[in-house]
């Protein structure tokens, strides 16, 4: 299935200790929310949301990948394209051939190619996932586009809003699509978050309640985990820190509630070996909405956020990725004291992967689409966009010490 999915509920009891263990303290059992999906379209979000059309396995030849960079983030998304219906590895690229070769063999990767450049060049290679240090993705991104290939970029998309306003103005001149690795963007779950923060209720009417005005969203994003020698997070150099790194998802759950940049942004960090190890922001949105970011290295692994509204609040603990074993969980907690626990299956980077061949076969079969006025990839350009403009202000206001205003 590519795209979105249509969820369905259904009303399960579940023990009180349970609840307690997930929620924090709540004392009281209430329903969970299982959801579903069902290959219907009719439930749909707003226009650039929407399910891409693509063609079918039988009519178009798989998109076909390669891989800049060998480093410990490549490992995964490689398998994850690998498993993909309408994607193939066919090559990935190191600085030396005995490194490409060595990280081909082991991922079952038909070419290693020494250089980047060489990669990019190459025929078999229709689109490149680019998994470099930070610092580094502006480079390779706009020299893939100007070669006419597509981009799977690791987050943060590059070090400075500039460069990645600059890289998706290339990759726009040279009519190839680009798309942040943010995988947790594509997860059915947060197309859920995305309506009820519209005001919609839950779906057929079971358990229903309304999040009402928003008032208030904060996130936390952490691990506690040493760093192996030359880690690039550790290297300002580089993009290292934990605010690029970890911080493209705090502030991205924030841009994403409030659909759109802060008025204000206010942050103090950290700082060991010269990167931000420990940040919190205070943010202030449109229509009175406060924020608060928090993600640090130095801290037990969270990922979690509350999204406020006058009448409920959603609670989640595990929204950049589900906790092993686990289905993606979350919580709705009501004024009255009421706790409507919900949960679902999805493979998010699959969804992700996905949308992006939706994309590419979409403006194959319809140049058109590409001079659309709402096409289907503005709202992710946009969230991306936005979400490295607000951590370079909070970066801005932790150097300074001052509030920057946006």
């Amino acid at each position: 299935m590519l795209g979105l999915a249509r969820w369905k509920t259904e009303i399960e009891r579940i023990p009180c200790s349970e609840m307690n263990d997930q929620t924090g303290g709540a004392d009281c059992p209430g329903d969970r929310l299982r959801f579903r999906h069902q290959s219907l379209s009719s439930h749909a979000l707003i226009e650039p949301l929407q399910a891409e059309p693509t063609l079918t396995e039988d009519e178009s030849q798989p998109i076909r990948f390669g891989i800049l960079g060998t480093g410990r983030i490549t490992r995964r998304l490689v398998a994850d394209l690998q498993s993909t219906p309408g994607a193939s590895v066919t090559a990935i690229a190191s600085r030396t051939s005995e490194r490409a070769r060595w990280y081909a063999d082991s991922y079952g990767i038909a070419n290693a190619v020494s250089g980047y450049a060489e990669l990019i060049a190459r025929d078999d290679v229709d689109a490149v996932y680019v998994a470099l240090p930070p610092s580094l993705h502006a480079e390779w991104m706009m020299a893939a586009a100007g070669a006419g290939k597509h981009v799977l970029c690791e987050k943060p998309l590059a070090t400075t809003s500039q460069a990645t306003q600059d890289m998706a103005d290339a990759c726009k001149n040279a009519r190839v699509h680009w798309l942040d690795a943010t995988a947790w963007l594509h997860h059915d779950r947060t197309d859920m978050f995305r309506r009820w923060l519209k005001g919609a209720t839950v779906p057929q009417g079971e358990a229903d309640f309304r999040l009402g005005a928003l008032r208030h969203v904060s996130s936390a994003v952490s691990f506690f985990n040493p760093f192996q020698s030359g880690d690039h997070r550790q290297d300002a150099s580089l993009g290292g820190g934990c605010l690029l790194d970890l911080g493209w998802y705090a502030a991205g759950i924030l841009r994403l509630a409030n659909d759109g940049l802060p008025l204000t942004v206010n942050a103090q960090a950290v700082m060991r070996g010269g990167v931000p190890y420990r940040v919190t922001a205070m943010m202030n949105f449109p229509n009175e909405v406060s924020a608060t970011m928090s993600c640090a290295f130095d801290t037990a692994t969270r990922k979690w956020f509350e999204i406020a509204g006058e009448e409920a609040s959603i609670v989640c603990d595990d929204f950049t990725r589900p906790w092993p074993d686990k289905p993606a969980r979350g919580w709705v907690h009501e004024a009255s004291g009421k706790v409507h626990p919900f949960s679902c299956e999805c493979h998010q980077e699959h969804n992700m992967i996905s949308r992006l061949i939706g994309w590419i076969n979409a403006t194959e079969q319809d140049q058109q689409l590409w001079d659309s006025p709402s096409p289907p990839w503005a709202e992710y350009h946009r969230q991306a966009l936005e979400t490295q403009r607000m951590l370079e202000a909070t970066e801005t206001s932790m150097t300074t010490g001052q509030t920057v205003t946006l």
